[in-house]
C-alpha cells in the first residue's frame, strides 16, 4: 500500500472525450469529466480487464486516484494500480488495496524513448529473451509486445 506517482500528460486517453460536432464545419470539442465520472470511468477499465477484486472503491481528485478493495494476489493489485496510473490525466494512484496472500512486490518501469521489452528485460532480468515475463505480467493492458510507450509503467515481476 502507497502512494505511486505516473506521468501526467502520457497514458492512455480515457478522459476527455470529444463532443459530435453539431454541425460539419465544427470540430470536435473536449468535454471535461467531473471526478466522480472519472472514478466511474476507471472503475469500468479494471472491470473490462476481468481483474477480479471484490469491495472495489476508486475516487479521483485532480491528477490524483484513490483505488481501494481486496485482491487474492499482488499480481492483480500491481495490475489494478497499473491501469489507474497508466490513464492520461492521473499522475499518482493511491493504493489501499488489500490483499489475501502476501507476495514479493514487482518492480514497476516507467518506459523512455527507444525502450522496447526485450531492452528492459536485458535491464533487469540480464537476459533479453526473458520479455515475455514482463509482457505475461502486464496483460491485458499489454496487447501487443512490440506496442509500449515513453512514459508507460510496466510491471517488472519478480522471477525465480
Amino acid at each position: 500500500m502507497g502512494l505511486f506517482s505516473f506521468i501526467k500528460n502520457a497514458g492512455s486517453k480515457l478522459f476527455g472525450k470529444k463532443e459530435a460536432p453539431k454541425a460539419a464545419e465544427e470540430t470536435y470539442v473536449p468535454v471535461e469529466l467531473t471526478n466522480d465520472q472519472k472514478a466511474d470511468e476507471l472503475i469500468a477499465a479494471i472491470r473490462n480487464h476481468g481483474i477480479p477484486i471484490d469491495s472495489l472503491y476508486v475516487a479521483v481528485e485532480d491528477d490524483l486516484a484513490t483505488v481501494a478493495g481486496e485482491c487474492q494476489t499482488q499480481a492483480d493489485r500491481e495490475r489494478i494500480i497499473l491501469i489507474c496510473g497508466n490513464v492520461e490525466g492521473i499522475g499518482q494512484v493511491e493504493d489501499k488495496i488489500s490483499i489475501a496472500v502476501e507476495e514479493p512486490e514487482a518492480q514497476f518501469h516507467t518506459v523512455v524513448r527507444g525502450d522496447s521489452l526485450s531492452k528492459i528485460a536485458k535491464a533487469y532480468y540480464g537476459n533479453a529473451m526473458k520479455y515475455p515475463v514482463i509482457f505475461e505480467a502486464n496483460k491485458p493492458m499489454l496487447k501487443d509486445p512490440n506496442l509500449i510507450y515513453p512514459g508507460q509503467v510496466l510491471r517488472i515481476p519478480p522471477i525465480a
